[in-house]
C-alpha cells in the first residue's frame, strides 16, 4: 500500500469548494483484502487506536456507520479507511474537519484508488495521510505489510502524541483561531500570512490585520509599556489604582534586601516575561527569594520583587475600551482522596477527556515537571507522597491554563468598581485589546472594600479562558475586537471577477482591469504573463493559479480584483478564493486534452465550471458554447447572464422575455452593435467598430471578448459610460496585450502576431486574416505546443488550410518530449492532407529562423501572420527587421517627443500617445516586457 501522487488544494476544486488533500492511492495486494476479510482484530484495533471512529457516519449517516461499514457483508477497502483515520487524527489534534470520499479510478487501473479528506491546516493534513497510512500498516498482518512502510520502533501512541504537537505546532492558536471563527461568521474573509498567528482579515485595501490578539492598530508604546512592568506600575500608582509595591534588581543579594524592605511574603518574576514563566509566589524567606531570584533569571536579565497580594488570580478583559470578559484562574492542582499518590491523583485529573496536549482541548494535561516538584517540596510532598482526603496541593505558582490551570467565568458578577478599574488600567497603558491580572479576595466586591491590586497589564491576552472556561458561560471574546476592526456596516471584501474559458481568458481580463481602471478602481490584475497592480506588472510569469490570487487579494492599494483562472492551477491547487462576485466561462475548446486525468469536453468544462459554482453575484456564460450552456443549472449566483454573438438565440430570448441579463450582439444600419439586456430594460452599448481590439469589428474573437468584459462590468457595478469609455481605449498593442492579436504595419506589409496554441484559437485568427483586405499574399507561420497530442497539432494545421499562400511550420524552444523536427512534421502532414501543396510548405523547426524567414519572404501588400511562442522576443524580431534597401523609420531616427517619458508609460497613459508611431511604442514595450 502506498501512496502514488498527492495534491493539496486550498480553495474550491473539482472535489470539493474548500481545503482537501487528494491522495492516488496503490492497494496492491491489499485490493484483495477489505476490512471483512482482514477480520475483528484489524477492525477493533483501530477503533481501539481511534475511538472517535465510532462517531463516523459514513453512507448511513449517524453515529457508527462507518464501524457497522467495515464489519458487514465484504465490509470496505483499504481506501476508503484510509479516507476516515485521516480525518479522525486530525480532530484527536483539534481540527473539526469531517469531509472525506474514496473512488476507484478509471478501467484498467485495479486497486488504486482516488482518496479525498478535507484539512485545517496544509502540512498537518499531509502529516495526517501520512499518520494514517502508517496506522493502517501497523494493524495488518505481518505478511500483508509493506516492506520499510514501518520503523523498527513504531508505535501508535508515541507517534500520535507526536502529530498532536506537531499539529499543534503549526495551527492557529486558540485565540487567533477564536478571532477568525468570529471574522467568518461575519462574512469577512481571512488569509495567514505566516507559520504562526499573522493573519490577514479582508482584502485589499480593506484589509486589517491581527497576529494572536495583537491588532494592526495596537499601539507599539503600549506594547512596549505592558512588556515593562516596572513602568506599568508606576503609571498605574500615578493614577491611583491599585498596585503592589515593588522594585527592580540585578542579583539575588539586592532581591533579598529588596524582600526584606517590602516586608515578606513577596513575589519574584522576570522584568519581562509572559506565559506565568519564571513567577515565583508567597516566598516567606531569604533563601526562598533566592531560589525565586534564579528562577525568574531564566527567563529575563532583570528580576522584579514586588508585595505578595492575597487573594484570587483573575483575568479582566477589556476590548476598545469595554470589558468583555472576566475569568477567576486557579492553578494546576489535585485534591487528595487519602489513599491515592499525588502521582496517580494527576493521571486521574489527566484523564479528563476535556484535557489534552497543549491547546489541542479546552484544559492541558498537568506535567509532573521541576515546577511541580518545588511545589511538592514546599509543602513537604513528593509524588509518591499520599495527600489527606479533601487537601489540595498546588502544582503550579500561576493559574496559567497552559500549565495545567483551569479557569471559571465570572463575568457576570464583577463589581462595577473592579470593572471600571480594568477598563482605565488599560487605557492608561493604551491598549485597544489587554488583559489586566488582578488578585482579588473576592471579585464580587469592590477592591476599594476588600482589597486586591493589579500585578500585571498584558498585551495580547489570550481568549483561551474566557472562550471556553472550565466552568461558567462561555463569553464572546473575539466578537468585539471584529467589531471593532470592521464597524458594522464598513466593507471587508473586494470584488471579485475570475475569467476562465479555453481561449480569450487573457484578452478579457485585460479588457476587464482597463475597463474597471479607467471608472477610478485601482486594480489587481493575474494573466499568463504576470500579476498587475493599477496596470504595472509587479511580477512575471504564468500566474493564473490560486498564488497569484493571493498576491492580488493581500496588496493593500487593490479595491477589485480581476483574476485569470487556468485549468492548470484549478486542477493543480484549486481557485484560489472561497467565493468570487462575478465568474466567467468564455468557452470549451480541445486544449491539454490527454493530461492531468482530462480526456474530453465534457471532463475540462467541469473543471472551468467550478468558477461559476462559487460566483454569488453573477455567472457570465457563452450561450453559444453548448458545454458552457448546461453550467447555468449548477451555480448559485443571484444572477445569470448569457453572452450571444447569434441574436436569434432561442433560450438567450426566452431569458430576456423573463427579466433575465444577457449581452447580445445586434446588427444595425452602422454595423454591429453590443447590447445588454437586463430586467426588460435594452441598453444599446457600443458599435463594435468603435472599439480598437476588434480592428473595426472585423476580429470577431475580439467583439466576444468584449461583449465579455462589458457584461462582468456591468455585473460589478461599473457605469456604462466607463464601460464605454474602457473599450473605446483598448487597443491591441503588445503593452496592452503581448502576443494577442498584436499589430505592427509600419514595414511594407502588415504582420498580426498572436500566442494562439490550440485549434480554436488558430482558426480565430485565421478567419481574421480572410477578413482583412490583403492586396497580396497571405503568409503563415504555425506550430503548435509539443506535449500536445497528435491530433491536435493535426486539428491545429486544419485551422489554417486553404486559407494562406504560404506556410511555415516551426516548433517550440521548449520540445515538451517531442523529438526536434516532430512537431513541424505532423503539421506539415496535416496540412498536406488537407490539400495544401507541397511546395506552399516550409519546414524551418528553429522560431527565430522561421519567423526571419517569413520576414524576407514577405513583399508589400502582404499579410503575414505569425504564431509565437517567445513572445518578448519574437515581437522585437518583427519590429526589428528592416526590408532591403527600406529607410529606418522616422520612430527610430528620432527620440520620442520629450513630454513622453519612458518612466511614465502605463496602461491609461497610452491610450493617450496618439502622435507616437505603432512602431516606437512597440520598441519601447519591448524592452519593457523584458527589463
Amino acid at each position: 500500500m502506498r501512496i502514488l501522487d498527492r495534491s493539496v488544494y486550498v480553495g474550491p476544486s473539482l472535489y470539493a469548494h474548500f481545503p482537501v488533500i487528494r491522495l492516488e492511492l496503490d492497494l496492491g495486494e491489499l485490493e484483495h483484502w477489505p476490512t471483512a476479510r482482514l477480520g475483528a482484530s484489524f477492525i477493533d484495533g483501530l477503533v481501539a487506536a481511534l475511538p472517535g471512529l465510532a462517531e463516523h457516519g459514513c453512507s448511513y449517516r449517524e453515529p457508527g456507520g462507518f464501524i457497522r461499514r467495515m464489519r458487514e457483508d465484504e465490509g470496505t477497502w483499504l481506501g476508503h479507511v484510509l479516507e476516515h483515520v485521516a480525518i479522525e487524527v486530525q480532530n484527536i489534534a483539534g481540527e473539526a474537519v469531517t469531509f472525506g470520499k474514496t473512488r476507484s479510478t478509471a478501467e484498467g487501473r485495479p486497486g488504486v484508488y482516488t482518496v479525498v479528506y478535507e484539512y485545517a491546516q496544509r502540512e498537518e493534513g499531509i502529516a495526517a495521510g501520512e499518520l494514517a497510512l502508517r496506522l493502517l500498516e501497523s494493524l495488518l498482518p505481518v505478511q500483508l505489510r509493506t516492506r520499510g512502510a514501518l520503523p523498527d520502533d513504531w508505535d501508535w501512541p508515541t507517534a500520535r502524541d507526536e502529530f498532536i504537537r506537531y499539529a499543534q505546532h503549526r495551527a492557529l492558536g486558540p485565540s487567533t483561531a477564536a478571532l477568525v471563527r468570529a471574522a467568518e461568521e461575519r462574512g469577512i474573509p481571512w488569509l495567514r500570512l505566516n507559520e504562526q498567528s499573522l493573519v490577514q482579515l479582508g482584502h485589499g485595501k480593506y484589509q486589517q490585520r491581527i497576529q494572536a490578539t495583537v491588532t494592526g492598530r495596537t499601539s507599539h508604546i503600549a506594547v512596549e509599556l505592558a512588556s515593562d512592568k516596572e513602568e506599568t506600575n508606576k503609571i498605574l500608582a500615578s493614577l491611583g489604582l491599585p498596585v503592589p509595591r515593588q522594585e527592580l534588581v540585578q542579583s539575588e543579594d539586592l532581591a533579598v534586601r529588596a524582600a526584606r524592605r517590602l516586608g515578606h511574603p513577596v513575589v519574584t518574576k522576570p522584568y519581562n516575561g509572559n506565559h506565568g514563566r519564571g513567577i515565583s509566589i508567597r516566598l516567606m524567606n531569604d533563601d526562598e527569594v533566592r531560589a525565586g531570584f534564579h528562577a525568574a533569571r531564566e527567563h529575563s536579565r532583570s528580576v522584579i520583587v514586588e508585595n505578595f497580594l492575597d487573594g484570587a488570580d483573575h483575568r479582566l478583559l477589556v476590548v476598545n475600551g469595554e470589558l468583555v470578559a472576566a475569568t477567576r484562574r486557579t492553578p494546576g492542582h489535585v485534591v487528595g482522596d487519602g489513599t491515592s499518590t499525588i502521582a496517580a491523583l494527576v493521571d486521574g485529573v489527566n484523564a479528563d477527556p476535556r484535557r489534552g496536549i497543549g491547546h489541542e482541548k479546552v484544559l492541558t494535561r498537568i506535567q509532573l515537571d521541576r515546577e511541580a516538584e518545588q511545589m511538592m517540596q514546599r509543602v513537604g510532598y513528593s509524588a509518591a507522597s499520599v495527600p489527606a482526603d479533601g487537601e489540595t496541593v498546588y502544582l503550579r505558582s500561576t493559574a496559567n491554563l497552559s500549565t495545567g490551570g483551569t479557569a471559571t467565568d465570572v463575568t457576570d458578577i464583577i463589581h462595577p468598581d473592579n470593572r471600571d478599574m480594568a477598563v482605565r488600567a488599560i487605557r492608561a497603558i493604551g491598549l485597544d485589546v489587554g488583559g489586566v491580572d488582578f488578585l482579588s479576595p473576592n471579585i464580587a466586591e469592590s477592591y476599594r472594600t476588600v482589597g486586591g491590586g493589579i500585578c500585571e497589564v498584558n498585551a495580547a491576552p489570550g481568549f483561551r479562558m474566557h472562550v471556553s472556561p472550565s466552568e461558567g458561560t462561555p463569553r464572546d471574546a473575539a466578537g468585539p475586537v471584529i467589531d471593532m476592526l470592521f464597524p458594522p456596516g464598513t466593507p471587508a471584501r473586494v470584488p471579485i471577477a475570475a475569467v476562465t474559458g479555453t481561449n480569450g481568458k487573457t484578452t478579457t481580463a485585460r479588457m476587464l482591469a482597463h475597463i474597471t481602471k479607467m471608472a477610478g478602481y485601482t486594480p489587481g490584475l493575474t494573466t499568463t504573463d504576470g500579476v498587475y497592480i493599477d496596470g504595472q506588472r509587479t511580477v512575471e510569469g504564468d500566474m493564473t493559479g490560486p498564488v497569484s490570487a493571493r498576491m492580488v487579494l493581500s496588496d493593500p492599494s487593490i479595491d477589485i480584483a480581476v483574476l485569470e483562472t487556468a485549468r492548470g492551477g484549478l486542477l493543480r491547487a484549486g481557485l484560489g478564493m472561497r467565493h468570487v462576485n462575478v465568474g466567467a466561462v468564455l468557452n470549451v475548446q480541445s486544449d491539454h486534452l490527454g493530461m492531468k486525468g482530462i480526456d474530453t469536453l465534457e471532463q475540462l468544462a467541469e473543471v472551468k465550471r467550478i468558477v461559476v459554482e462559487v460566483a454569488r453575484d453573477c455567472a457570465v456564460l457563452n450561450a453559444d458554447d453548448p458545454n458552457v450552456l448546461r453550467m447555468s443549472g449548477y451555480t448559485d449566483a443571484k444572477v445569470i447572464c448569457y453572452v450571444t454573438m447569434n441574436p436569434s438565440h432561442a433560450l438567450v430570448r426566452e431569458h430576456v422575455r423573463a427579466g433575465g441579463r444577457a449581452c447580445a450582439l445586434e446588427a444595425g444600419v452602422n454595423g454591429t452593435m453590443i447590447t445588454l439586456y437586463d430586467k426588460g430594460g435594452h441598453i444599446p452599448l457600443l458599435w463594435t467598430h468603435l472599439i480598437p481590439a476588434t480592428l473595426e469589428g472585423r476580429a470577431l474573437h475580439n467583439v466576444q471578448n468584449a461583449m465579455f468584459a462589458a457584461a462582468m462590468a456591468f455585473a460589478l457595478g461599473i457605469k456604462l459610460d466607463a464601460i464605454r469609455q474602457g473599450l473605446r481605449t483598448f487597443g491591441t498593442t503588445f503593452f496592452q496585450v503581448p502576443g494577442r492579436m498584436n499589430v505592427f504595419d509600419e514595414h511594407p506589409f502588415k504582420v498580426l502576431f498572436d500566442y494562439g496554441h490550440n485549434a480554436a484559437a488558430v482558426a480565430a485568427m485565421a478567419d481574421l486574416a480572410q477578413r482583412l483586405d490583403v492586396a497580396g499574399r497571405r503568409i503563415v507561420v504555425l506550430a503548435g505546443p509539443g506535449d500536445r497530442r497528435d491530433e491536435d497539432l493535426a486539428a491545429i494545421a486544419q485551422a489554417t488550410a486553404g486559407k494562406f499562400d504560404h506556410y511555415i511550420c516551426r516548433r517550440d524552444d521548449n520540445l515538451r518530449g517531442r523529438d526536434g523536427d516532430e512537431v513541424p512534421l505532423i503539421i506539415s502532414r496535416a496540412l498536406q492532407a488537407a490539400g495544401v501543396a507541397k511546395d506552399a510548405i516550409s519546414l524551418i523547426p528553429d522560431e527565430q529562423a522561421a519567423i526571419d524567414a517569413a520576414l524576407q519572404m514577405a513583399r508589400q501588400g502582404d499579410l503575414l501572420l505569425v504564431f509565437a511562442d517567445a513572445l518578448v522576443r519574437s515581437w522585437k524580431q518583427i519590429i526589428k527587421f528592416r526590408p532591403e534597401g527600406a529607410p529606418a523609420p522616422a520612430a527610430v531616427r528620432a527620440a520620442p517627443p520629450p513630454v513622453v517619458e519612458e518612466a511614465s508609460f502605463d496602461e491609461a497613459s497610452l491610450a493617450n500617445l496618439g502622435e507616437v508611431s505603432r512602431d516606437a511604442r512597440g520598441l519601447f514595450l519591448a524592452r519593457e516586457s523584458e527589463d
